[in-house]
């Protein structure tokens, strides 16, 4: 049966700050759990005006803290910003707090602009990347403690935590491959190389102490409404605030846009219409044919769905319908 999950951004609504949007993060977690969602993936992302899980190891425990079945984790923790011990430390601590419910996703990229990356103190010298050695290192540092071992993650020696290797390009679908880890691509902006990442994902996947096989997951956005045009409506709340992204020019996220013949007139719709390809938006029934034709595609072990919507009942409601939808097609799936 194809599990179903949860990327949640918290994103800071116009008129709102951080502090409601972890309260609404935490909220659609529970709702998320009641719903039979499998995970609740949170991201790490710096200088966002519009996205609060930049400090993502401590939201994760804020919103593991108000669960209590659902796998909590990070879609994902950037790497390359961070130590890897001390990257151990923190979900060695999360793990200690929930055990048995961490999950740590590991992207390449910083997450971020260049100016704010060299602000991370992240190693910006033109040196070969890092991230498989990084990668591994972290591995060891989960592995048993050794006797005499003159340095461990405390806590963190000898937890089974599950890393996943995240990515929008071909990179990390090989190295996942090659180290044997699950895999997660980032189809929900980053559509383009979704369909060669997985089909090399597969066919290079050699088995691991933590795999045997291949686990695929793709993310897609969600904005599922009563009717096609509301949930139309919704949607062009993420639309502008990728148009503003592109731009440079970040902010919170915007309410919808009641006139979105204005919007389409932009020169930079185009761009924004292809990042944003993987999306079902629309009426119960429009959503359903979305997710349907995406998971036919992809043949994916896992489906992640995110919604930046603006007005947080809606989006406990869009998401409502989706686990219907999910439950509903698993329920097919086995009958056949």
């Amino acid at each position: 049966m194809i599990r179903y999950s949860v990327l949640d951004l918290a994103p800071i609504a116009q008129g709102q700050d951080a502090t409601a949007a972890f309260a609404n993060s935490r909220s659609l977690a529970q709702h998320a759990e009641k719903l039979g969602y499998h995970r609740f993936w949170l991201a790490e992302h710096h200088n966002m005006p519009g996205i609060a899980s930049a400090a993502t190891a401590v939201v994760i425990g804020h919103v593991a803290a108000g669960t209590s079945t659902i796998r909590v984790g990070s879609g994902g923790i950037m790497l390359p910003n961070h130590a890897p011990l001390m990257v151990a430390e923190q979900f060695g601590t999360l793990n200690a707090l929930f055990p048995g419910r961490i999950d740590l996703g590991l992207g390449r990229a910083p997450g971020t602009d260049m100016r704010t990356a060299r602000a991370l103190r992240r190693n910006l010298s033109g040196e070969a990347d890092s991230f498989p050695q990084d990668v591994v290192e972290l591995q060891q540092w989960f592995a048993p403690v050794q006797p005499g071992q003159p340095v461990r993650a405390v806590p963190g020696g000898g937890m089974e935590i599950p890393i996943w290797l995240l990515g929008s390009s071909l990179y990390s679908a090989q190295l996942a491959a090659a180290l044997g880890l699950p895999f997660a691509f980032a189809s929900h902006f980053a559509p383009q190389a979704m369909g060669q990442a997985l089909e090399i994902y597969r066919e290079g996947f050699r088995p691991s102490a933590m795999l045997d096989k291949p686990y695929s997951m793709a993310a897609m956005n969600v904005f599922a409404a009563e009717t096609d045009a509301e949930g139309q409506r919704l949607f062009t709340s993420l639309q502008q605030q990728f148009l503003n992204l592109r731009r440079g020019t970040p902010g919170l996220l915007p309410p919808p846009a009641e006139d979105v013949a204005a919007l389409q007139r932009e020169a930079e719709w185009a761009g924004v219409g292809r990042s944003l390809s993987c999306s079902a938006v629309g009426s119960p029934a429009t959503v359903r044919a979305g997710i349907e034709a995406f998971l036919a595609e992809t043949q994916v072990d896992e489906l992640m769905l995110t919604g930046q919507i603006f007005d947080h009942e809606a989006r406990l409601r869009s998401f409502s319908i989706a686990a219907e939808i999910c439950r509903d097609l698993a329920a097919v799936k086995e009958a056949a």
